[in-house]
């Protein structure tokens, strides 16, 4: 049984995302806006899917997600509650008591973590009380903003410190290079030390391949970031399916966690995902029929890449992929195939490429499409991550050089003013990058050991069977 999960969405970006996320997953389950099930649930009907790990429901079937929405300014929030009356707990909101944001300010968002700690536990542990087996939490945020980097971080650290045996994974959207937040590269890198430090595994997102991306998905339409948001939610949708229409593996944070993260050095993840259809972004665009075996070769395209594809030859570590659809087993076996040959892991790796088949929701029709279709996802770990990061550290090189703008973190007195934090936050983002450059060398694990050779996967077909695959790949 999959266990409870909490989210927590912080700041701007992170709420926002989380209201595109609540409602692609809440259609998946046949819940309204309302938390209400848009059709009366019969206790004599078998369901496929477990609502279970991200939804409370009360004894008149009303749902509510397992979520805590913190943001230092309201407007966000409050769209929440207005959009969605009745879903969203009011309780499990918080708005400082200033009500106005953290000024882009790292530190500022950081502060208001610290004064309000006591609070914010109190706020967890409630919420942790309506669980009977809690599995961990997932942190929705971005890393350039005052509130979701800030406050972002100091919610990581007090979750790592307080629930250090629960799973803790994020969902961190980079910024755009042509942000006009001039000490955007500040609060990238001092968050990046937190994702570093305290979370079990990171997913990446980043704005430039969203615009890009949402130009192609949304085409003859004015691009947002709620475009990108949409993007996002549907991925996202896509990892937790197997957590809630579980089949026999990954069934649980822990098992996506160790299937993608060989060591806790190497756990930032890249995702893509194709076709965007309208079972999961809002649009009239026609996509012609497909198959596993397309989909699962396009999911290795960097145009469906969420990150930024500048490493054209990136080396693999692990591979996660869930497809959803009419799924048939020999275009399963052979697109495998053709991936191991286009795909370079690691020496040390044990190349495993694993497959999800998903379930899709009966809630979920497309009407742009005649016949069979897939959808799909795939989390990456390889060094297709480096060029984000080093991008990074490059843009706060350009400005930490010339000590600009440090009165805006050191004027709070949160961040001393000898630069430690600076440095040492720099450091750590480096080591980052030098640990996935390591991660290519054949002895880069030679002191773990791999017993995974020999996994053996099992595939499940239509009529029920179960056969091996050749004893080098998963497939459930």
């Amino acid at each position: 049984m999959t266990g409870e999960i909490l989210t927590l969405h912080v700041g701007q970006c992170g709420n926002q995302v989380g209201q595109q996320y609540w409602s692609q997953i809440a259609k998946e389950h046949g819940i309204g806006k309302d938390g209400q099930s848009v059709e009366p649930d019969d206790p004599n009907t078998f369901r496929e899917d477990d609502t279970n790990p991200f939804f409370r429901r009360n004894a008149q079937d009303r749902y509510t997600p397992r979520a805590l929405m913190f943001d230092l300014e309201p407007k966000v929030i409050n769209d929440a509650f207005n959009n969605y009356p009745g879903f969203f707990d009011p309780r499990n909101s918080w708005v400082s008591e200033e009500k106005y944001g953290a000024g882009n300010s790292w530190a500022k968002g950081y502060q208001e973590g610290q004064k309000s700690e006591e609070h914010f536990l109190n706020m967890i542990d409630k919420e942790l009380d309506s669980t009977e087996n809690f599995e961990g939490f997932q942190l929705f945020h971005s890393v350039a903003g005052g509130t979701g980097s800030g406050l972002g971080s100091n919610l990581l650290e007090t979750l790592a410190d307080r629930y250090s045996k629960n799973i803790l994974t994020t969902y961190s959207v980079f910024p755009t290079d042509q942000s006009e937040v001039v000490v955007q590269p500040y609060n990238t890198v001092l968050t990046l030390r937190r994702l570093a430090e305290e979370s079990d595994a990171s997913v990446i997102f980043d704005n430039n391949a969203l615009l890009s991306l949402s130009s192609r998905v949304f085409r003859g339409q004015q691009i947002d970031f709620s475009n990108s948001n949409q993007l996002i939610a549907a991925t996202l949708s896509s990892v937790t399916n197997s957590l809630r229409f579980p089949s026999y593996m990954y069934t649980s944070l822990q098992s996506l966690v160790s299937t993608l993260v060989p060591s806790p050095d190497l756990h930032f993840l890249t995702p893509s995902f194709t076709p965007f259809t309208s079972d999961y972004v809002a649009h009239e665009k026609e996509y012609r029929q497909n198959t596993a075996y397309d989909v699962l070769l396009d999911l290795i395209d960097g145009n469906n890449s969420l990150v930024s594809n500048k490493n054209n030859k990136p080396v693999y570590f692990n591979t996660f992929s869930t497809l959803i659809g009419t799924l048939d087993r020999s275009d399963i076996t052979r697109a495998i195939s053709k991936l191991q040959t286009r795909l370079h892991f690691a020496p040390w790796s044990s190349s495993v490429i694993h497959v999800n088949c998903g379930r899709r929701s009966p809630y979920l029709t497309n009407k742009n499409i005649g016949g069979d279709y897939v959808n799909g996802m795939m989390l990456s770990n390889s060094t297709g991550v480096i060029p984000l990061l080093e991008n990074a550290c490059h843009s706060f090189d350009k400005i930490f050089a010339k000590r600009a703008f440090l009165n805006t973190f050191t004027q709070s007195g949160m961040l001393s003013d000898d630069d430690s934090e600076f440095i040492d936050s720099r450091a750590v983002a480096q080591n980052i990058i030098d640990q996935y450059v390591t991660a290519e060398e054949t002895d880069y694990l030679d002191d773990i050991l791999l017993d995974d050779e020999n996994m053996t996967g099992v595939l499940e077909d239509v009529g029920g069977q179960q056969v091996d695959h050749e004893g080098d790949n998963i497939i459930v």
